[in-house]
């Protein structure tokens, strides 16, 4: 009995490997994990990166708002911000607009490790879609920017 090796590329000619919904948690779980390699050198995974990203981004986005635009749940926002605001790279603030609600900005620290922590995303991005051209990369960009939003 010949015992065949299970790979990837046996797999492409499925079904499953032609429809959208598969190929885009296959991308996405792919650039996740090369983020998450490269981010590890900052103490931080792509989750709590988007959160100090949102942070920096001046836009002084509350909890709520944090958890609707990455589809988390409230829980996960309240951990990764705790997390973030231990190692003192982001704080909560009362909202000027309803005092019921935080909103939450990124301290000098925490600009500082975007910075770094951007270009690591960066680098995951060029490795991740390394096979693709600058176009395609903007077209690419371009059409999950119409789907998501």
């Amino acid at each position: 009995m010949t015992i065949r090796p299970l790979t990837a590329n046996r797999l492409q000619e499925t079904s499953l490997a032609q429809e959208v919904q598969f190929l885009l948690a296959r991308a996405r779980a792919q650039g996740n994990t090369r983020a998450n390699e490269l981010l590890a050198e900052e103490g931080l995974k792509v989750r709590s990166f988007s959160v100090l990203s949102l942070a920096c981004s001046g836009m002084n986005p509350t909890q709520r708002e944090l958890g609707e635009f990455l589809h988390l749940d409230p829980s996960q926002i309240v951990a990764l911000v705790d997390e973030l605001e231990k190692r003192g790279l982001v704080k909560r603030e009362v909202d000027p607009s309803d005092r019921r609600s935080k909103i939450i900005t990124a301290t000098n620290d925490g600009h500082t490790l975007y910075d770094r922590a951007y270009a690591l995303t960066m680098a995951a991005e060029d490795d991740y879609l390394g096979t693709l051209s600058r176009r395609e990369r903007a077209q690419l960009r371009a059409i999950l920017q119409k789907i998501a939003f």
